[in-house]
Parts: C-alpha cells; structure tokens; sequence
C-alpha cells in the first residue's frame, strides 16, 4: 500500500467495497468529489434516456487498473479507474456507460451468480481456471482447461452471454440517441479494445467460441451503421465537459500510478492544468509537500475560487501538518460545494485536527450534514464520534462507532457499539431507536454468517 493511502483520507477517500456480487469481486471503491460530479454530469441524460431516475443510479469508480467497466445487480455501473486512464475523451467513457446501462435496464444478473446457479462442483472450477488462463493471455491453456469441464455447458453459457451483450449494445445505442451524445466514442472505444485483442491474439472461430463477449470487431461491424445515422454522430463533444475529464483523469493517473510514471508522462514543462494536478498528487504521496504545495498554489492562483483547487490546497496542507492554515481554503470548498459531503468530511477533520474546543461546534455541524447526507462514508462517522468524545457525549460516540462499523462490515465492533449507545440515550429518542435498529441488523447478519 503506497504511504498516502495509508491515512483513511487522503485526495481520494478510499473505502473498502465488501464484497461487488462476490467475494471475488472485492475491489477498493476511489471516491472523489470532482471525480463524482463529472461521472454524474457525464451520465445523467443517458440516465434519464433509460427510463432510469438519476437520482437512483450510481456510478462508481474502483480501483483496478484494467480496461472494465460492469454492473453487479441493482442500479450501480462501475467504472475501473484503467478505463479512465485508457479513454481519450469523456465521450468514449459514456459509451461505455451507456452499454452499461444496457446491463442495468436489462436486468442482468452477474456473471458470477449465473454460473453459480448453471454449474456445479469440477463444472465451476474448470470455467473459472480456464477464464483465468485466458485472461492471463494463455488461450491455449484456458481451452485445455475448459475441456476438463462442461465444454457444451459452457459454449451454452457464453453463447447466451454473447446474445446479451449484443442487446446490451442495441440498449447503449439507443441510449445515447435519446440523450443526444454522439456515438463516436462508443466505436473508438471498441477499436481500443480491439486492439488488446490482437495484442493477446484472440481472433474470431476457436478462441471467440470461449469468450463472453463479441469480438470488438463485429461490435463495430454491427453497431457503426446505426451510430453514424443518428443525428447526434456529428455533434461535437463538449468542450467543458472534455476539459473536466482531461483534470479528473490527470488527478486520477497522479494518484493511483506510481510517482516517477506521472512525472515523466507530465514533466515540470508542462504547465497545464492537467498537468499540474496530476503533479500535485505524485509530489504529494511521495513525501514532497513542498513540491505538492507549490503545484496546488499554481492551480489556486490560476483559478482562486475552484473549490477541488481549493480542496486540494487544503488537503496539502492538512496532511503537511498545518491543519490551522488548510482551514480557510477547505472552508470556501465546502461552502462553493453546498457542503458537498466528502469536502465537507475533510473540513471537519481540520477543524478537530486543530484541537480548539472553540472549534466542535463547526466540525460538529458540518460532520453532521456529511453523514446525513452521504450514507456511506464512514471515515465521516469516525470524525463525527471524535467530536462527541471531546464533548463528553459518550452515548453518542459509540453510536458513530457502530454506525461506522456497520457501514465497513464489523458486525461484532457494531452491536457492542450499539448496545453501549442505547444505555446512554434516553429511551425511545431518535438516537436510541437508531441504536437500536443496528443492534437488530448487526445480530440477524452475526446469525446469517454463522449458518453458512
């Protein structure tokens, strides 16, 4: 684990994401806040194109260098942070998004749940090894391994999963039309994955016959015809929007590549904004702040009021030990954000950090709204029940306790949080009932575990 991602915070807040569909799924979730506000301006008319309310889909940016995106049940598209790396233009990345919506309309159920309920015993392992092999690049040794297996099962399975790839790409395509974006980036993007398919030599006939999805070069095939006659192929991406995701993506590359990599794709001539921030973050978790500050003051100096320049003038600051000077910057970010919950968690944390009692009733007030609004943040809870502890408010520091450990899956830290809560708060008050509402969950998930 890099230094920087050892502190809970840091520019991107970093959570656990217990289990995605399986077990095996399990992936770190990157969560940011300029990063959230582009993927929801990104997706939002392609949301509603679906028939879907934006306000009830998610799209979550994990931690994984591959190109990937999928969904895992519910309304929740995942982005990998590879895919983002790997995309030229945010239009490419809401064809994606698109064909993902596809998934979530369709309601298709995980790869994983399907082949737990259509195979059993030698069946699963042989799929699951033989997958493994060819994404390892060894085609070869994958059909060798499959057929162990089912081999018929599984042609069966993935012709079906073809099948419903190529109506999710239909959805995508429609999807994009109803929200005016253009499709150019939908097709740029096959042709990318195109290419790492001639990279690890897949090719159509034997080896299509194992893979779950089309060949990119008959998705191309299929879909160009209908793309290019819809009237928004010609639009132009929008300048904006493209310049948002040119920063986020440079943020991005600065935070999860390793520092010498970052340098040297944005030298100290380039002095763009992108640039700039992608800088900021590798100085930053490499242990030169002085570096790091003077990057975030260009950027703050460039523009004085963007509040993520301001956040990231903050964070610096904080994390360099003077958490009394990132108070005013952080302060004007939360405010310019409407106390957007994950600025606002951080200018809470600087207002304890700081140790002036004069202080809790501000880091209380704005930790509040934090946990109110944004329910799974859980570093929030923890600041919050610091507040309550410096006040004395034991009952209800250790339910910020159990609400923090319900959120990250410690069930046993949770209930005994929880039932010390309720012997502290007047019975039947909100809080008590709150309490007492995790004691019920926490013991019925303790008694589910213990059945399997």
């Amino acid at each position: 684990m890099m230094p920087a991602m050892k502190r809970f915070v840091s520019f991107f807040a970093l959570m656990l994401l217990i289990g995605i569909a399986n077990p095996a799924f399990a992936q770190s979730i990157l969560r940011d806040a300029e990063s959230e506000a582009l993927l929801a301006d990104m997706s939002r008319d392609l949301i509603k194109a679906a028939n879907l309310q934006p306000n009830n889909v998610r799209i979550i940016l994990i931690n994984d260098p591959s190109i990937n995106a999928f969904v895992a049940g519910g309304q929740a598209v995942y982005i990998h942070s590879g895919l983002i790396d790997a995309a030229s233009s945010a239009n490419e990345v809401q064809g994606v998004i698109a064909h993902e919506l596809g998934h979530v309309t369709g309601g298709h159920v995980p790869l994983g749940d399907r082949m737990a309920k259509g195979a059993t015993g030698i069946t699963i392992l042989s799929l699951l090894l033989g997958a493994a092999a060819m994404a390892a690049g060894s085609a070869d040794a994958g059909m060798g391994l499959m057929q162990m297996g089912q081999r018929a099962a599984l042609g069966n399975f993935l012709a079906f999963s073809r099948a419903q790839e190529a109506t999710t790409d239909a959805a995508g395509v429609k999807y994009l039309s109803g929200a005016g974006v253009s499709g150019r980036g939908m097709l740029d993007f096959f042709k990318k994955l195109q290419q790492q398919e001639y990279r690890w030599g897949l090719k159509r006939g034997e080896q299509s016959y194992v893979m779950s999805h089309p060949m990119s070069g008959d998705r191309i095939s299929t879909l160009t015809a209908d793309l290019q006659a819809d009237p928004a192929w010609n639009k132009h991406n929008d300048p904006a929007l493209e310049e948002r995701f040119r920063r986020v993506q440079a943020k991005l590359r600065g935070y999860v590549a390793d520092a010498p990599d970052t340098l040297r794709r944005y030298p100290e001539t380039d002095t763009t904004v992108p640039a700039r921030y992608a800088r900021a973050y590798a100085y930053h978790k490499s242990g030169y702040p002085q570096q790091a500050a003077a990057e975030a003051a260009a950027l703050v100096k460039a523009e004085p009021h963007n509040p993520y320049f301001l956040e990231l003038e903050g964070q610096i600051l904080l994390e360099s030990g003077k958490p009394k000077e990132a108070i005013p910057p952080l302060r004007e970010a939360t405010e310019k954000t409407n106390y957007q919950p994950l600025i606002a968690t951080t200018f809470g944390h600087a207002l304890l950090a700081v140790e002036d009692p004069a202080l809790l009733p501000e880091a209380e007030k704005v930790l509040r709204q934090s946990v109110v609004r944004d329910q799974e943040n859980p570093f929030a809870w923890y600041q919050l029940g610091m507040v309550y502890e410096r006040k004395g408010d034991s009952a209800r520091a250790a339910l910020a306790t159990a609400e923090r450990s319900s959120m990250i899956g410690d069930m046993g830290r949770a209930l005994t949080s929880a039932q010390a809560a309720m012997a502290g708060l007047p019975q039947g008050s909100p809080d008590w009932i709150r309490a007492q509402d995790i004691v019920m969950a926490a013991q019925a998930m303790m008694q589910d575990r213990k059945r399997r």
